[in-house]
């Protein structure tokens, strides 16, 4: 065991013989817990996103009581709490909206209670960052248990992707190539088993995130839900976070600015989502890391693709678990000397290239070499302009090239209302060359800045063998999803941003390898067209019905800033609060 480095945090609750020591103990013993527990050991929080209506995570109590075993065996008292469960496939309007308030819920019950360290229970797309973002504020030793990605899903005989699959039939119903009773019919087999979706969606990449910023133990990003492999990760997380006390390992010594840049190669070498560009910014803003979108092109353009999953390619979670999982990628990187920070510290109590440089690679099919890439350069098109001042993000591996570089007419929706009355109108006038536009969807526009991007193609487009189109809007989408879709256009619509002005006929220029997105507008006549009208009105309107909302439109930072609320960014410590009697 590690020799303790300074003394415990829970000993201002515990530790003393006065009144306030003893209503502390007093209290928590009526759980019956043994006095000899109080006498100096660790205490670990469990920070548990168990939520029945986050289906992702309905199997963290099972997880959460192989990392107590942990704990106790390595000597520590483990204490299970809750936090607010932001679940993506339940929650409305977005998880987006309620990640800033999981985020404040797991900061307070970190710095107000009587723990040392904390084990992050975490799956379901929002859960990891919300719950790094409020570590990070506190900085105590932290170390993340992901609930990992459920098993392949099975169609017709074959394996189908959990949300990708639901994007490319609901697709191939409205082009009349498949009917709506094939469609139900995958409905069942797409999620088979417990845990997060089996693409290198969301919570797959916020997991190769956590792996790679090293807040996990090597391997946590891609063991299924349902391997035993994955209780003894949790285990094994368990033994390590009451050494990480001893050895006063925080948040701050691992969640560097290199570690941001080995997780940004990472996310183009794995083809990972765009939503990682918000939700880096935010736990990077907490910590007190400058990352900006200019990190993104400086670290992860030229980064080829190796990673051949769906959205982008061919295979699943499971596969890649099979073929060596995030470990074989970062071992790939660093051979070739494409890992940033070779020597960025832990949780394990090892750098990163210590944890990596003899992984196991057993499938060059799904972790291809980096000759031999799925796409040569995956990383996260950032993209600037008339259009988006603060910058814009592309995904490259789940566009098709020849749209990188396009100039076409825009067809205007207003806001997501307006895009599902008319897309499938018959008489919609479009054209296969036309970009897509949609306002009014981002963080203020609709509070929470929903996955909506990705629209779908209308119908008389998708009836002409044509599955792709360049789409623009201030939304996000799944990373579950894919096309040459630009998002987080940057300021949003809603917060007076130049969207706000486009106009149907108007031509718009993209050019991602130049990083260009602009609209062939004057600069007078985009100013004249802003002053015409308030885009920002309607959310303020909604603001002023108060609640939750109000706080978030009043005081939410837009996509470039990473969505958080402004008052929230900063480490604020772990200061022990006064007593509470």
């Amino acid at each position: 065991m590690s020799q303790r480095q300074r003394p415990l945090r829970s000993a201002e609750w515990f530790g003393t013989a006065d009144k306030n020591g003893f209503m502390y103990r007093s209290w928590m013993k009526n759980q019956g817990i043994p006095d000899h527990e109080f006498q100096g050991k660790p205490i670990i929080g469990i920070c548990n996103t168990w939520s029945e209506l986050t289906p992702c995570n309905a199997h963290f109590r099972k997880l959460a009581e192989h990392v107590k075993q942990g704990i106790l065996e390595a000597g520590g008292y483990p204490v299970e709490f809750p936090v607010f469960s932001n679940g993506e496939s339940n929650l409305r309007p977005t998880a987006m909206f309620t990640r800033n308030l999981a985020s404040m819920d797991v900061e307070e019950a970190i710095r107000g209670n009587p723990m040392d360290g904390v084990v992050l229970l975490v799956g379901c797309d929002k859960t990891t960052p919300a719950l790094l973002m409020g570590a990070a504020s506190c900085d105590i030793p932290t170390i993340v248990v992901t609930g990992g990605p459920m098993l392949n899903g099975k169609h017709k005989g074959k394996d189908i992707g959990s949300g990708t699959v639901v994007w490319q039939l609901s697709e191939q119903v409205k082009a009349g190539d498949i009917s709506m009773h094939d469609f139900m019919a995958a409905e069942a087999g797409m999620s088979r088993s417990a845990g997060t979706c089996n693409t290198m969606g969301t919570a797959s990449t916020m997991a190769c995130m956590a792996e790679s910023l090293g807040t996990s133990l090597p391997h946590n990003a891609a063991i299924p839900a349902v391997d035993s492999r994955r209780y003894v990760l949790a285990h094994l997380s368990g033994n390590r976070i009451v050494e990480m006390v001893n050895e006063d390992l925080k948040l701050s010594k691992i969640l560097t600015k290199e570690a941001f840049d080995n997780a940004i190669r990472t996310n183009a070498a794995i083809g990972g989502s765009t939503n990682a560009v918000i939700h880096l910014k935010a736990i990077a803003g907490r910590i007190g890391v400058d990352l900006t979108m200019d990190d993104w092109s400086r670290v992860g353009r030229g980064t080829p693709t190796v990673v051949d999953l769906q959205p982008s390619g061919r295979f699943l979670m499971e596969e890649f678990y099979y073929a060596g999982g995030l470990p074989a990628v970062l071992r790939r990187l660093g051979e070739a000397d494409r890992l940033p920070f070779k020597d960025a510290l832990t949780v394990s109590g090892k750098t990163l290239w210590e944890n990596v440089q003899d992984a196991p690679l057993y499938n060059d099919e799904v972790i291809r070499p980096l000759d031999n890439p799925l796409t040569a350069d995956g990383g996260i098109c950032v993209v600037r302009g008339n259009l988006a001042p603060n910058g814009a993000v592309l995904k490259p591996s789940a566009a098709k090239a020849e749209l990188m570089q396009h100039r076409g007419r825009a067809v205007v929706f207003e806001d997501f209302d307006d895009y599902k009355a008319r897309i499938n109108d018959p008489d919609l006038d479009v054209e296969a060359n036309d970009i897509l536009v949609m306002k009014h969807c981002g963080p203020r526009g609709y509070h929470g800045m929903a996955e909506v991007g990705n629209m779908g193609l209308p119908p008389k487009i998708l009836a002409q063998g044509i599955t792709d189109m360049v789409r623009i809007s201030d939304a996000r989408m799944s990373g579950t999803a894919y096309g040459t879709v630009v998002l987080h256009v940057a300021p949003e619509a809603a917060a007076g941003g130049p969207l706000a002005a486009v106009r149907n006929g108007d031509w718009i220029e993209l050019d991602c390898a130049s990083g260009r997105l602009h609209l062939d507008i004057s600069d007078e006549a985009l100013a004249a067209r802003l002053a015409e009208s308030d885009p920002t009105a309607a959310s303020t309107l909604i603001a002023r019905q108060g609640g939750y909302r109000q706080l978030y439109i009043e005081r939410v930072l837009q996509a470039d800033e990473g969505c958080d609320f402004d008052f929230l960014v900063g480490c604020r410590g772990a200061e022990v609060p006064r007593h509470s009697h």
